[in-house]
């Protein structure tokens, strides 16, 4: 058996060579062969470096070079495409999750899982980062009719099989813990303490949080168009009923008030919400525009302890 281990590195260098040497300290007691695969999602920090360190120190670690930063998601998918180990973990380089948490998934999949997602407990993120990860999946939860815990996070292991499945997807809008709740399979989750971060700081800002947020949710469901177009009806049918009390009303006693004051508002809510809804639909056909593209989700620089880059594994698995 062979297990791979897929980390994407970013910002946060001091932790590759520790990160390796724990994971494989861990994984050599599981697996009979293991890999680690790094890929530097172009790391202003200098990762690569630290990459290098570890490929030169442990011929199993194996160092895959992005061409520019491509984002998480697709480091993690150039991982995906480049490993072929039996079972499949994923896990972030900051040392958040710890590296001996692999074994109690493992041994949680041994029961007869094929994913097992580690849930974060005792995570080190400040209140308000926790607030607004609860707050984002509630509303996801609710516009995709799905059930997503937020202490869930990448942390994982998979079998085989799933992680094909999941690099057969080849959309460029991807969420790897959410495509993979979304392929089904036999699935369960353990609860791993979580450490603080190794060093640095996360590069997730509020504004790239909102930017994931919008893209995780119209990617997975069109809700917001539905919400978008009954909202639009009910407005025009108030606005149809208010029109016809006030025709009755002109009838009946004459007396209509007006104003400018009611006109003003109405046609900034009617024009606020028309262009509310053009954007929704603005955003949708912006996804299409990506996808008919058909651009590669990643462009790999180069590898380290590696026969072949990742582009060429995948074509293989094709």
């Amino acid at each position: 058996m062979k297990i791979s281990v897929v980390v994407p590195v970013y910002g946060c260098p001091g932790a590759v060579v520790p990160l390796c040497e724990r994971v494989a300290k861990t994984v050599s007691q599981l697996a009979d062969d293991y890999e680690i695969v790094l890929v530097n999602d172009c790391c202003p920090k200098g990762s690569w470096k630290e990459v290098q360190k570890a490929c030169a120190a442990n011929p199993h670690v194996v160092g895959v070079e992005l061409s520019r930063n491509f984002g998480q998601i697709r480091a993690i998918t150039a991982g995906l495409d480049y490993c072929d180990g039996d079972w499949v973990v994923v896990m972030d380089c900051d040392l958040q999750d710890r590296p001996e948490g692999i074994a109690d998934l493992y041994a949680k999949a041994a029961e007869g899982y094929d994913v097992v997602f580690a849930k974060r407990k005792g995570r080190k993120d400040k209140g308000i980062v926790k607030f607004f990860s609860q707050f984002f999946y509630k509303v996801y939860n609710r516009l995709t009719d799905g059930r997503f815990d937020s202490s869930i996070c990448n942390f994982s292991i998979s079998r085989r099989e799933v992680i094909d499945a999941y690099c057969g997807m080849r959309e460029q809008n991807r969420a790897y813990t959410l495509f993979i709740k979304w392929l089904g399979f036999r699935q369960a989750a353990i609860d791993i303490d979580a450490d603080k971060r190794y060093e640095g700081k996360s590069s997730y800002n509020f504004k790239r949080k909102i930017n994931m947020a919008t893209e995780f949710i119209t990617s997975q469901s069109n809700k917001p168009l539905r919400f978008a177009s009954k909202l639009g009806f009910l407005i025009a049918f108030v606005a149809f009923v208010v029109a016809i009390v006030k025709v009755i009303q002109f009838f009946v006693t004459g007396n209509v008030p007006s104003g400018w004051t009611s006109l003003f508002v109405s046609i900034f809510l009617i024009g606020g919400l028309i262009l509310m809804a053009l954007g929704i639909i603005g955003i949708y056909i912006g996804y299409v525009f990506d996808e008919v593209k058909r651009r590669p989700l990643y462009v790999v620089r180069s590898v380290v302890n590696g026969k072949k880059n990742a582009n060429e594994s995948k074509e293989e698995q094709e």
